[in-house]
Parts: structure tokens; C-alpha cells; sequence
């Protein structure tokens, strides 16, 4: 490895970190999340030479892209740590309500706005789909930087995304199979359906009968508690990108799994706990949020105006409409329903992989393609701003556990 080329990455993470700290500061005076310092920060340093450098220099590259995922798992493991199973099943059915109306309304929106504008229905349809899906793993540090991670509205938007996970994972399953048909090869929805199942399975299995084991060999120190920590997390991590069900979901279910660990053991799951919490803030959130701020591209937006526009209207309008369907339900108020609509609207993952499947496949043109990322990344770059503005400002008054 060119010893020049790592001294200049560890300088350019030094960079980063310290403008990410200094923004941070700043933007705290206004009481918005400092982690989202790290994502202006990217969007700004997009638009300098560094950009190209870090795209044209493999080391670089593929550093950023290794250490967001770890944030990914890192950030989503903590929030794993602090669900509580038995709440969230006393809001099962609302949550299964909020997942069909976020998700059925902005699939319809998507689906007419693509065929008023002159695509098939195939097209139509999938373009549909990737209004549909969250990025939950965007929004949820935010919810717990206000500490609503147990109130009504963390229980939706955690509830609902994980849900919508198994959704992005059947249309990326619909969208390959559409592929391999187009290009004569052969698949099938099976497989992913029974990697489901082989997940949840296994899950429950550890979430079950791991702390009775542990009870027989308990960790002896902090650090062989935190090495268990890794096991699981790592495993479940990489288990769900082997099942096609993603890091996102492998993350929390290990942290949920090992939430009970950590409650039998007290001072030293506290402490562990708050090192995992300092590791996901101070280090790799930073890294993850940094590189969504870097790679949304809201040039394309001016390339093809009217069709992103039409795109972001339909997932935007729609996930908000589905959501507040639920106020004259009774299950949801007004100022909740627009915090968890917002908070659904995150963006920037599935839909970009679809769209890059479809470009690479020739099944879309260039300028479908250039929309759907750039109604992406500016919904990548505005919801998390206007979240935290809403927590900021209603947030007393929807801070209430289920």
C-alpha cells in the first residue's frame, strides 16, 4: 500500500472531521443535530477538486464506501440496543397500517406521474416501487440525538422502516428478475423469500435462548463482552446481505438481540452500551453522513427539472398523504403524522440501486435516470433538515412513549 496515498487519506479524514466539528458547533446554536454537520460538510466538499480525487483513487473510495457501511452497522446497532420488543408489539397493527399507506400511496403517485408522462406500464410500475421504500438509517440518529427513540413517533418510523426493508428487498428481487428475463437468464422470487425466513428464524433462535446461554458462560470482562458484541453484529450484518435482506435490518436485530445482555450485565453493558453510542456519533455516523452528503449529485437536478420534480412530488406528497391518512383514524395526530411522513420521505439507498440496475441494463434512458437520482439526493439533502426543524420546534409536544 503507497504509504503517500494513506497519508494523504488520514489527512483528508483529519479535514473532514475538523470542519464536521466546527459546523457542528455552529449549527448546535440552533439546536440541529450535529451529526448532520458531517452531511453538509460532504455536499460541500462535492463541489471541490476533492471530489474527483476521491472517485479517481481507488484507496480512497473504497475507504469512504467501507467506512459508511461501518456507520451504518455501528449507528443501527445502538438503536437495535435501545428497542424494546414488548412497546413495539403494542403498536403492531399501527405499525403495519403506517407501513401499507406509506407506502401503497406513493407507489400509486409514482405510478400515474410515470404513465402521464408517457412511459409503459412495466416502466410505470417499477418506478412506482421506488417510491416506496426509507432510509431509515438517515433519519433514526437524528430521532435519537431528541431522545424519541421510545416515544410513539421513534416506535413508527423505526417500526415502519424495518418493514419497508423487506419491501426494498422484493422490489430489488422483482427488478433483477426483470433483468435476468430481459437477458435470458434465469431466477426466481423463492430464493429471497426463503432467505427471509432462514433470517427470522435464526434471529428469533439467538434473541431466545443466547442470554440463557450466556448464563452458563458469562463475559468476564468489558472486552469479551464487546467482542461477543462484534460477533453478532458482524454476523448478522453479513448474514443479511447474504440473504439480500440488507446490513440495515442485520444491524438492529443484532442490537435487539443483544439488548438483554446488556441489561443482565449492568455496569458493564452501560458502559458498553455508551461506547457503542460515542463509537456511532463521534466516528462512524460521521463517516456515513458524510458520504451521503458527498455522493447527492443535486446538479442532475437541473438537468432534467420537471421530471425530478415529478419524482420527488410523488414519493414526498405521497408518503405524507399515506401518513396523515392516519389522523381521521384515530391512530396518529396531526403534528405526529407530519414528523413521521417527513421522517419516511429519507431517501438515497434502494431507489438509486434500482435506478443503476435499469440504466446499466438499457431498460431506462439516461434522463429517467438522472431524475430519480436527483429527486433522490435532494431528498437526501432536505429531509433530515426539515426533521430535525419539526422535532425542534413540536417535539415537546409528540414526546410521549406509546
Amino acid at each position: 500500500m503507497d504509504g503517500i496515498k494513506v497519508g494523504e487519506l488520514l489527512l483528508s479524514l483529519s479535514l473532514i472531521f475538523a470542519l464536521t466539528g466546527l459546523f457542528g458547533y455552529l449549527l448546535s446554536r440552533f439546536r440541529i443535530p450535529g451529526i448532520l454537520a458531517a452531511l453538509f460538510v460532504g455536499m460541500i466538499l462535492s463541489h471541490t477538486p476533492f471530489f474527483q480525487y476521491v472517485h479517481s483513487t481507488t484507496l480512497f473510495k473504497d475507504t469512504f464506501e467501507f467506512l459508511a457501511d461501518l456507520g451504518v452497522l455501528f449507528l443501527l446497532f445502538y438503536i437495535g440496543l435501545q428497542i424494546e420488543l414488548g412497546e413495539m408489539k403494542k403498536s403492531s397493527s399501527n405499525i403495519i397500517w403506517l407501513t401499507i399507506l406509506n407506502t401503497t400511496i406513493p407507489f400509486l403517485f409514482g405510478l400515474i406521474a410515470m404513465l402521464l408522462y408517457g412511459y409503459g406500464w412495466a416502466i410505470s410500475l417499477i418506478i412506482g416501487m421506488t417510491r416506496m421504500p426509507t432510509a431509515e438509517a438517515v433519519i433514526v440518529p437524528i430521532l435519537d440525538e431528541f431522545n424519541m427513540i421510545k416515544t410513539k413517533v421513534g416506535t413508527y418510523i423505526i417500526g415502519a422502516g424495518v418493514l419497508d426493508d423487506i419491501i426494498e428487498v422484493i422490489l430489488v428481487g422483482i427488478v433483477s428478475i426483470w433483468i435476468g428475463a430481459k437477458i435470458g437468464q434465469q431466477g426466481g422470487i423463492s430464493g429471497l423469500l426463503v432467505g427471509i425466513i432462514l433470517f427470522m428464524l435464526i434471529s428469533w433462535a439467538f434473541y431466545k435462548w443466547l442470554p440463557r446461554l450466556t448464563k452458563i458462560w458469562r463475559p468476564e470482562s468489558l472486552s469479551s463482552l464487546m467482542v461477543l458484541s462484534l460477533v453478532i453484529l458482524f454476523g448478522f450484518g453479513g448474514f443479511g446481505e447474504y440473504v439480500e435482506l440488507g446490513m440495515v435490518v442485520g444491524a438492529i436485530t443484532a442490537g435487539v438481540i443483544m439488548r438483554p445482555m446488556f441489561e443482565n450485565e449492568e455496569k458493564k453493558g452501560e458502559l458498553l452500551s455508551s461506547t457503542a453510542q460515542t463509537l456511532s456519533y463521534g466516528f462512524f455516523g460521521i463517516s456515513f453522513f458524510f458520504w451521503v452528503g458527498f455522493n447527492a449529485d443535486i446538479e442532475k437536478f437541473w438537468q432534467e427539472p420537471l421530471l425530478a420534480i415529478i419524482l420527488y412530488l410523488a414519493g414526498t406528497l405521497g408518503k405524507l398523504i399515506g401518513v396523515l391518512i392516519m389522523v381521521p383514524m384515530k391512530k396518529m395526530r396531526f403534528k405526529e403524522a407530519v414528523i413521521v411522513g417527513i421522517g419516511l420521505d429519507a431517501r438515497l439507498t434502494t431507489e438509486i440501486i434500482v435506478a443503476q440496475l435499469l440504466y446499466s441494463s438499457a431498460i431506462i434512458n439516461l434522463k429517467l435516470f438522472t431524475a430519480l437520482v436527483a429527486a433522490s439526493s435532494f431528498t437526501a439533502m432536505t429531509v433530515p433538515l426539515i426533521f430535525s426543524l419539526l422535532i425542534r420546534y413540536w417535539g415537546d409536544e409528540v414526546k410521549y412513549e406509546t
